[in-house]
Formats: C-alpha cells, sequence, structure tokens
C-alpha cells in the first residue's frame, strides 16, 4: 500500500498530553501513516515524503473513537419497551430476559449479520474499536457462540454469562452461578478477552460477583463490571478491589467510591445512552474528574436500554448532561476508552499507535457537542485505510 501522508489538518487532536494538553492539539499538522501505524506526526510544513495524500481541508482531526463497552450480539427489537419508559415506566433490566428469548432462538447468520450491521453502522460514526459483550445467551453453547461471533469483528470481546439469572434458573440462582464459574466458563474462555458481570439488584450480588470474576481472574480473563447503575451498591469498590480495568455506569456513587476509583487505576466508564433512553439520573462526571479519576465514555449499545450506536451522539450529552468540557468528553471517547480497555496503541494520534482516525466535517473537535444529531464524520481511517 505504501505511506499515507494526511495534511492540511486545521486542528489535529493527539492525545499525547505535551504541555499540559491532555488533547495533545496542534494546529496547521500532518500526519504520515505507514503499514497501518502512524509514523509521523508534525508541523506540515515539515512534513516527509509519501506516496499518496489525503487532504484533510483544513478540517479537525482525531482519533478514532474507543467504544469500550458494547452488547452488540442479540436478536429481537425492545421499541415497545422505550416507548413504554417515554410514558412513565420505569426501567428494572427486566426486558434483558425477552432478549435472552430472542437470541437463543436466533441463528448464527442471523447474529452474525446483526453484529455486521452495528459494527459497520460504528464505523460510519467514527469509532474504530469496540468490545462486544455476549450476556444474551446464558446458556453454555449461546454464550459460546456470541463470543466466536463477536471475536469475527473485535479483539476484545467480554464474557457476560453473568447478566441475569436466566428464567429456567430463577429458583436457583446458586446453580446458575456454578454453572457459570463452570462448564460456561470452560467454553466462553478460549473466545473472550474479559469477564464482567452486572452487580446490581436484580441481577447478582457482591458475593456471587466476586466469586464468578474471580474464576475469570483464574481462567487468565481481566475483570469488568457494571456497577451502581440502578442504586447505591457494592460493585465499584469490588471493581477496584480486583484491579479491574473498568467499572461501567457508576451513577449511583458514595464517597468511598469515588476515593477507591481516585486511588487506582480502574476506569470509570459513563453510558450517558442509558441515562438518556430512561429517563435516569446522569452520572456526575465532573464529580469524578475533580478527584482525579480516570473516566471513559461508551455507548452501552444494546436493544434495550440504550440503542444508540453513535459516540459522537455520548460526547454531546456527556457535555450536557454530565458536567464535562467537550475536550474532557473527547478525551473520554478516545484515550478514556483505550484505558478501559487496557491499550496503549488506540485513542491517540502518535507513532507508534495504530493509524485510526476521523476526519471532521467541522474545524475543530468543539463542534462534536457544538452540533448534536449533525453528521459530522467526514471520513474514517482504520488501520490506515480510507472507510
Amino acid at each position: 500500500m505504501g505511506s499515507l501522508l494526511v495534511d492540511n489538518i486545521g486542528e489535529l487532536v493527539t492525545n499525547d498530553g505535551r504541555n499540559g494538553d491532555p488533547l495533545g492539539v496542534r494546529r496547521d499538522a500532518a500526519v504520515l501513516i505507514e503499514d497501518g501505524q502512524v509514523a509521523w506526526v508534525g508541523p506540515a510544513r515539515y512534513a516527509p515524503a509519501a506516496d499518496r495524500r489525503l487532504d484533510a481541508g483544513g478540517a479537525a482531526v482525531l482519533p478514532g473513537f474507543v467504544d469500550s463497552h458494547a452488547h452488540l450480539v442479540f436478536a429481537g427489537d425492545r421499541a415497545a419497551e422505550f416507548a413504554a419508559r417515554m410514558a412513565g415506566a420505569p426501567y428494572t433490566g427486566g426486558g434483558i430476559r425477552t432478549t435472552v428469548g430472542a437470541t437463543r432462538a436466533a441463528s448464527d447468520d442471523d447474529l452474525r449479520a446483526a453484529v455486521g450491521r452495528l459494527r459497520a453502522e460504528m464505523l460510519r460514526q467514527g469509532t474504530t474499536t469496540v468490545e462486544i459483550k455476549s450476556g444474551y445467551g446464558l446458556t453454555v453453547a449461546d454464550e459460546a457462540r456470541s463470543l466466536r461471533i463477536a471475536g469475527e469483528f473485535t479483539d476484545d470481546t467480554t464474557f457476560l454469562g453473568a447478566h441475569v439469572v436466566p428464567a429456567e434458573y430463577a429458583d436457583r440462582p446458586d446453580d446458575y452461578v456454578g454453572l457459570v464459574c463452570g462448564p460456561m466458563l470452560a467454553a466462553a474462555a478460549p473466545y473472550a478477552r474479559w469477564i464482567d458481570v452486572f452487580c446490581e439488584r436484580g441481577a447478582f450480588d457482591a458475593d456471587h460477583a466476586r466469586a464468578i470474576l474471580a474464576c475469570g481472574q483464574a481462567a487468565g480473563l481481566g475483570v469488568r463490571l457494571h456497577a451502581n447503575q440502578l442504586g447505591p451498591g457494592p460493585g465499584v469498590r469490588l471493581g477496584v478491589e480486583l484491579d479491574a480495568a473498568s467499572v461501567d455506569h457508576c451513577t449511583h456513587l458514595s464517597d468511598a467510591d469515588v476515593d477507591a476509583l481516585a486511588g487506582a487505576e480502574t476506569v470509570a466508564t459513563l453510558l450517558p445512552g442509558a441515562e438518556f433512553s430512561t429517563r435516569s439520573p446522569y452520572p456526575d462526571a465532573r464529580r469524578l474528574l475533580d478527584a482525579g479519576v480516570t473516566v471513559a465514555l461508551a455507548t452501552d449499545c444494546n436493544p434495550g436500554s440504550s440503542y444508540t450506536s453513535s459516540m459522537p451522539f455520548c460526547v454531546a450529552l456527556a457535555v450536557r448532561e454530565m458536567r464535562m468540557t467537550p475536550a474532557e468528553a473527547v478525551w473520554a471517547a478516545t484515550a478514556g476508552g483505550a484505558a478501559a480497555l487496557r491499550r496503549t496503541d488506540v485513542g491517540r494520534l502518535t507513532p507508534g499507535s495504530r493509524a485510526d482516525l476521523v476526519i471532521l466535517d467541522a474545524p475543530t473537535h468543539l463542534h462534536l457537542a457544538y452540533r448534536p444529531g449533525v453528521p459530522l464524520i467526514r471520513q474514517v481511517l482504520h488501520n490506515g485505510v480510507p472507510r
């Protein structure tokens, strides 16, 4: 393919953190790409020669979005549930079992097509890295196939057999935890990088969550955790205790939860699409950021509580509803997501990073929040290849 020079960049977000600016913004810049990686970044007037040139037209360029929390392997539709919530019905998480039934009944080809459609939708909106969870199969065979299919679209696959207790185990939750820790984990682990638990009322308590996550760690999987979405609870501190890469939702936090996150490497991943779709209180990102917590943004794309695949939408929500600055929100949607996946090759545009970049139809990153709902993604390069 040879080398590619992207130049005439009006504003380049590198996330290199130089000069005290977390976004590492450069003006009148250029990026040289070789073999799918960033080879050089600097002023356009000093750009090295390349085999090909892509003119950014004076627009803003930023790293591809890193969506570190998504549930893409599912079948069925829950639009009626959404309509009911908009009419005043509360969100309880109970609709997950509806999706479980539809997913179990779907063919591999149907699930693969559904994931492919959503992954393509994400890419068009600038998401170049995505984590995909299982969690809508909840049998040994269905969880393994969900992860096998997810692995066709991403390296960051997460085993979420502990999403909810399925109906057939409703009166035997301990037996289901035993299944998750035993045969289900054994079948799922070869296709997973991570393990996750929905630690919440109506799902799994702290003792069950700890047991499941410990088994996952013993099988070589990294830890993630759904925590403190529906109310206060032990999930955040459990995640910190187990050195989870990320605890996700973080809507209802005590001072002790915030202190625990501030003293740990665990990322707080906020999912404003879920609050938008469930009419729930938004997390207080300002409180976390002011305490020194690393914050990521993700879509939580799923058919029930957050059926959006748009990271730009989540950036706009974070600025409007969660008291983040535009710069903080863009960092959280790129470098923050990479931190939540414990990856250093994505979420930034620095020499050696993967050449995932987004050209906006706008002069600065500010427009992602300034012009909500507008399709500002002009072009996406993934592994250095225009998409």
